[in-house]
Formats: C-alpha cells, sequence, structure tokens
C-alpha cells in the first residue's frame, strides 16, 4: 500500500488544472535512530537553547532569526517578516516553463516526490501534460512552499505518473571548473587504456538495488537484537587493508588485478 500523500493542492497549466497529491520518493523510517540519554541514570537528555551570554533559558517566543552583521553584532527578522518574502500561494504547482530534459544536470537534483491525480475528474489532465512532456522530451520548472521553504521545483513524466524533484539553490551548486581546471588533459597509454576496459568488462552487471543496501545498519541491527536477549556481541569491524604506500607501474598492477578477476570466477 503506498504511503499516504503529505501534500495536497493543484498542478497548474496556463488554464488547465487538476488536483495532484504528493507523497516523497524515499523514505528515512526504517533507519536506525538513537536518542541521547544519561549513561547515569538511562533516563532521555532534553535539549534547550540557552542565551550564550547570559547562559540563561531563552522561552520559544523570544526566539527569533538572525543575520550577522558582524562580530556578535545581527539584524533580527520576526517570523512575519520572513513569510511576507514567500509564494502566496502554497498549494499550487504553476508550471511556468519548460526546458530540454537533458540540459538539467544530475547535480542540480535534490530530493524526488511521487505525483499522482488526487480525483478521478482530473486524470485527462495530469496525464496530458504529463504525456505531452514525455513526448516533447521536455520537464517542466515551477515554485512551490515545501518543508517551510520556497522551492524550484522540476517535473519529470515518469510512467503512468509525475515524478517532482526539488532542485538545489543556485548559491548551492560549485563550479566544477574550481576543481577541474588544473588537471592535466594527458593522453592515457593505449596498452593501460585495454586492461582498464578488461576490468570493467569483468565487472559489469545489471542494476540491482542491494547494491546499496546499508551494511552498517544491518549490524547495529543484530547488536540491538543481541542486547535484547541480554547477550554482548563483539564487535564485528573490519581490518583496513594494508597498503605499502610505494608508487607501482600501473600495467603491472592492472595484469595483476585482471590475473585476480579471472581467479575469482
Amino acid at each position: 500500500m503506498a504511503p499516504r500523500a503529505f501534500w495536497k493542492g493543484y498542478l497548474k497549466l496556463s488554464l488547465v488544472t487538476c488536483p495532484v497529491a504528493m507523497s516523497p520518493a524515499i523514505s528515512q523510517e526504517d533507519k536506525v535512530r538513537f536518542r541521547t540519554l544519561n549513561g547515569k541514570t538511562g533516563n532521555p537528555v532534553v535539549s534547550r537553547y540557552v542565551d550564550a551570554v547570559t547562559g540563561k533559558e531563552v522561552g520559544e517566543d523570544d526566539e527569533v532569526k538572525g543575520y550577522p552583521r558582524g562580530e556578535n553584532d545581527y539584524v533580527m527578522l520576526e517570523d512575519d517578516e520572513i513569510d511576507a518574502v514567500a509564494l502566496e500561494s502554497t498549494r499550487t504547482i504553476d508550471i511556468e516553463t519548460f526546458v530540454p530534459r537533458e540540459t538539467i544536470e544530475w547535480i542540480w537534483y535534490d530530493s524526488p516526490h511521487f505525483l499522482v491525480p488526487n480525483d478521478k475528474v482530473g486524470e485527462e489532465a495530469f496525464s496530458v501534460i504529463r504525456e505531452a512532456m514525455a513526448s516533447t522530451g521536455t520537464v517542466g520548472i515551477s515554485r512551490l512552499v515545501l518543508y517551510r521553504r520556497e522551492r524550484a521545483v522540476m517535473l519529470e513524466p515518469r510512467g503512468k505518473g509525475i515524478v517532482l524533484w526539488t532542485l538545489r539553490y543556485g548559491d548551492e551548486v560549485r563550479g566544477e571548473a574550481d576543481y577541474f581546471a588544473d588537471l592535466k588533459q594527458a593522453k592515457p597509454d593505449l596498452k593501460a587504456l585495454a586492461l582498464v576496459k578488461t576490468l570493467i568488462k569483468e565487472r559489469t552487471k545489471a542494476w540491482d538495488p542491494k547494491m546499496v543496501d546499508d551494511p552498517v545498519q544491518e549490524r547495529l541491527l543484530d547488536i540491538i537484537a543481541a542486547k535484547k536477549k541480554g547477550r554482548k556481541q563483539p564487535s564485528t569491524r573490519k581490518a583496513q587493508p594494508k597498503t605499502s604506500g610505494n608508487v607501482i607501474n600501473i600495467m603491472d598492477a592492472l595484469r595483476k588485478s585482471i590475473k585476480a578477476e579471472g581467479k575469482g570466477k
């Protein structure tokens, strides 16, 4: 059963509008989570805001946002001042423009959400918008208030539905030229290149979600299960592989790697 939608509103393109529901495409609910406890009493620890100068606890009504303009000097903003610059509508995904799908690089993608029509009447309008994007190879760009922040979002047709991606803010994405500009454009040795291609071929498999399992979480669950039964489970942390630190001949290393791959079959 699909999880309950956390957002309901409208998808709008010009004069075409249809009710939609949205759910996160990813979940952290099954992750192991810990509470911080007092080791002496076993009681949970509660965090509170404390004035850094007076050391006194700050009440919730006295908390305000502050923007630093100098050392120990802040511009204070009230919640209504921050809310005043937000979008007027938080319940309408108004598609403002379309861009070719391949022009948005992966680095801009933030969090995916599943978008579906919310009633039978709106299914036709929803499907028309979805199929039009699919046939033209485009995605829709809009703005929406999600998680108490205004976000740019991308609407991508996917099967019978639409995947809505929140996009990263412009000041969050760093330019690759800052990191790659000084790298030399050296041509690789053709023999070494052929050997690496052989290694790639040997290790190429079909994608499987099990490739991104979380072994740390599995081990933590084993430890928790053992403690519930009153047993102490020893740590099974693997030793780090030893490296000599010496520079080796890449061709020798590649030949040894391919030989090892062959033995592993």
